[in-house]
């Protein structure tokens, strides 16, 4: 019962959450459409009802001498003027009912549209600690199911839902209002049968959908990490393990399939059982009323025709009750994902971030991403504009720690970060990644072309401005020896070019971004050591006046820096130039000795 009631309150939720994108507050063009669409609603729902009673009419104008006259025959209209009237009632109810799905439809895709774009907007808010924990696959699956089914919900309640539920109270009305009493229980008491039966023999097959959808998304999950991983898989020789891994996947969502055909089928022969034996006992009670002289000809047509009129929705009552328990599923999978607390966000009285001297501080920061493990430690560092430094130590020593967290993609657990005296937390995120460049170790390229993805940091850049980042990135002669040049299509996430290649587009894209502050994080690590160093001596020339930190374990393209610290275990164990260093004879000196001796064996 708890359970019950928990769904309950659930649905409700998420119908609330809905109201405002059919309701805007702001838009009264679009309440106007929301109140006209239900007003055609009512009435081709009225025209609807009224067809059976026109056609009892028409009926019983073909008799003669009837007890019973119809009122439009008392008002001179033949049997030919009636049937104009039964036909003028159908068109009525078709063009109310095609009225009303036009004027909706704009407030419906409109609300897909802000739903969808909401989503979006929110899953790119979402922390970093969230996306490096995330299955694209299975994410982009509930964005796509919760869109479908904002529009289902859509769809199947107010064309479907609520139609039916005027048009049963219409026949109720019609019922005890034309016939006997007798007619409305035995028709009320077979709906209500009707409606328990889908009701229960859907609930069933909801379940069974809910695992349907799960093995869905593992199996589209399966499926995207085996494409996006193309290389590994083939490297491995694990492309049978790979085929093997989706088909034991869809296997299972096949037999999941197979139940809800089956259920569906079960459910469609019992509602065609209850609606048959429904009719059956109004038809025997009207052709008594026939026999005794209580009922007309007419009224004997008419009544199943009205029988057989509300039966014709109810026929799709359970799809209709499924989808929308699906639908309601769906969205309660995305209004999750949209109330996933934002780990940082910005401060109600937030300021853009205003830099003029660069003078970047890390004061006693502490961090860890989980509290079993430490991996910044009473952190401290101070440098500015102009200044040009890197940092060097072991894995796991937390140097591109440092690089998110002046980033702010994290906030520190104790301490601040500081630029030109303004602590991180008490600006505008957007500020921050506007004037903090990062180029990252794994350059992620999007599936376009070269041009695309270097003038993606400034999308208003010339195409000069563009050759000259390329330039300053060593990258603009490799793209001139290429048959379309700028124009090539790099494929997904880049995998048309090489390691190098791609970092090389990286650092051209994040010189265009033209920073303060210039973070290379291992950027180079898949250049070798000449392009490197080349690539390298020019960019610290023609960013002079920035404040650079450059995030290395090849420590013979970082010799000539301002300073170099040596992080181990989050703290900062080393600090000076690389002569300083090698002079102190200890942690750098030995990394030093290290990659000597690996230079000597690779050469």
């Amino acid at each position: 019962m708890k359970k019950t009631t928990d769904d309950r309150n659930a649905n409700i939720s998420i119908i609330k959450n809905l109201t405002p994108f059919l309701w805007p507050k702001d838009n009264l063009a679009y309440r106007i459409r929301v109140v006209l669409a239900f007003t055609s609603l009512i009435l081709a729902k009225v025209f609807t009802v009224l067809i059976p009673v026109s056609l009892i009419w028409v009926v019983d104008s073909f008799s003669s001498g009837t007890e019973d006259p119809n009122p439009y025959l008392v008002l001179g209209f033949g049997s030919l003027g009636l049937i104009i009237v039964y036909n003028v009632l159908r068109i009525l109810s078709i063009g109310f009912t095609q009225l009303r799905d036009a004027v909706f439809s704009v407030v419906g895709q409109n609300a897909l549209r802000l739903i969808a774009l909401r989503t979006f907007d929110h899953i790119h808010s979402l922390s970093l600690r969230f996306h490096l924990t995330r299955k694209t696959g299975a994410i982009s699956r509930v964005v796509e199911r919760g869109v479908i089914g904002t529009e289902f919900l859509l769809r199947f309640l107010f064309f479907n839902v609520i139609p039916l539920l005027v048009e049963f109270f219409l026949v109720i009305f019609l019922l005890v209002y034309r016939y006997d009493f007798s007619y409305t229980i035995f028709i009320t008491v077979a709906l209500v049968i009707y409606v328990i039966f889908t009701f229960k023999i859907t609930e069933w097959r909801v379940a069974i959908r809910k695992k349907m959808n799960q093995y869905d998304a593992d199996s589209n999950q399966k499926a995207i990490d085996g494409l996006l991983n193309y290389e590994t898989v083939k490297y491995f020789n694990a492309q049978r393990y790979e085929i093997q891994r989706y088909d034991v996947s869809r296997k299972k969502y096949q037999d999941a399939a197979v139940k809800t055909g089956v259920s569906l089928a079960l459910l469609n022969f019992g509602q065609s059982v209850i609606i048959t034996m429904g009719l059956l006992s109004v038809m025997i009670l009207g052709m008594l009323g026939v026999i005794n002289g209580e009922l007309t000809l007419g009224g004997f047509v008419g009544l199943n025709a009205i029988i057989i009129q509300l039966s014709m929705p109810l026929n799709f009552l359970g799809t209709v009750y499924r989808e929308i328990r699906q639908a309601l599923v769906d969205l309660g999978s995305m209004f999750s994902l949209l109330n996933h607390p934002i780990e940082i966000e910005d401060k109600i009285d937030a300021v853009p971030l205003v830099i003029s001297n660069a003078k970047i501080e890390f004061k006693n920061v502490d961090f860890s991403y989980d509290s079993s493990r430490r991996i910044l430690s009473n952190f401290s560092l101070t440098f500015g504009k102009g200044d040009q430094i890197a940092i060097v130590g072991f894995s796991g020593s937390g140097k591109s720690t440092i690089a998110r967290l002046l980033f702010r993609f994290y906030d520190p657990d104790k301490g601040g970060i500081f630029i030109d005296n303004q602590r991180l937390s008490d600006v505008t995120q957007a500020s921050i990644h506007e004037q903090v460049g990062v180029v990252p170790q794994d350059t992620v390229l999007f599936n376009d072309t070269i041009l695309y993805n270097i003038q993606y940091a400034n999308q208003d850049a010339s195409f000069e401005e563009v050759r000259s980042a390329s330039r300053d990135a060593g990258l603009d002669d490799f793209i001139n020896a290429l048959p379309e040049g700028y124009t090539t299509l790099v494929g997904e996430r880049g995998l048309k070019l090489s390691g190098g290649e791609k970092q090389r587009i990286g650092i051209a894209r994040t010189i265009l971004k033209n920073c303060s502050v210039l973070l290379l994080d291992e950027a180079t690590s898949s250049l070798d050591y000449s392009t490197e160093k080349k690539v390298l001596d020019n960019l610290r020339q023609k960013k002079r006046d920035t404040a650079m930190i450059i995030i290395s374990h090849r420590l013979s393209a970082i010799t000539d820096v301002d300073r170099i610290l040596v992080l181990d275990s989050g703290e900062i164990v080393e600090q000076g130039t690389h002569q300083d260093l090698l002079a102190i004879n200890g942690v750098y000196q030995s990394l030093w000795q290290n990659q000597a001796v690996d230079r000597k064996r690779t050469c």
